[in-house]
């Protein structure tokens, strides 16, 4: 299970629209080769909510919409109720352990962000990568930044630099 989630220089996720760069192709590539790999999506509330509202009316000559709108979706959440649209199944009951079976199901799995959902899968053991995308932007004021309830040891795996000073950093559980 990989996650994978875009922030800025200090930590914040929210106020995307301001710092998001889309106009390098090395990036756009390097999100492609993510997302295409994946067979399935994993979401908190507030991701697939937010998502949910923008990926089914965006097209695009990658075929990367169409892929990411057609992949199975689990959404964790206490306060959504189902049937879900999208393609979308909600999670009902432990999650960790939904999870557990999912990752028998599917041979790659990708969330996006890195709220609670993100927090408790590092801490059940479930994440085998975790992929940040870091921009070369500072907010300052953001209410969104990068939480976990205790510390959390990495290694890098990777990192690379793009044109546009995003540094997209792999790294595993250590």
């Amino acid at each position: 299970m990989t996650i994978s989630f875009e922030m800025t220089l200090d930590g914040v996720f929210d106020q995307m629209e301001h710092w998001f760069d889309v106009d390098d192709p090395d990036l756009v590539r390097h999100s492609d080769e993510l997302v295409f790999g994946a067979d399935a999506v994993l979401l908190g509330r507030r991701s697939y909510e937010f998502f949910r509202e923008y990926w089914p009316a965006q097209t695009d000559h990658r075929g990367f919409a169409a892929h990411y709108n057609a992949l199975p979706k689990y959404v964790a959440s206490t306060t959504l109720t189902g049937p879900l649209d999208w393609n979308a199944t909600l999670i009902q009951g432990d999650v960790a352990e939904t999870v557990r079976g999912l990752r028998d199901r599917y041979r790659s799995i990708i969330s996006h962000g890195y709220g609670r959902l993100a927090a408790e899968l590092v801490d059940a053991g479930l994440v085998d990568e975790i992929h940040a995308g870091i921009h070369p932007f500072l907010v300052g004021n953001a209410e969104d930044r990068l939480r976990t309830p205790h510390p959390v040891g990495l290694r890098l795996l990777d990192v690379r630099s793009f044109d546009s000073g995003i540094i997209a950093a792999r790294y595993a559980p250590a």
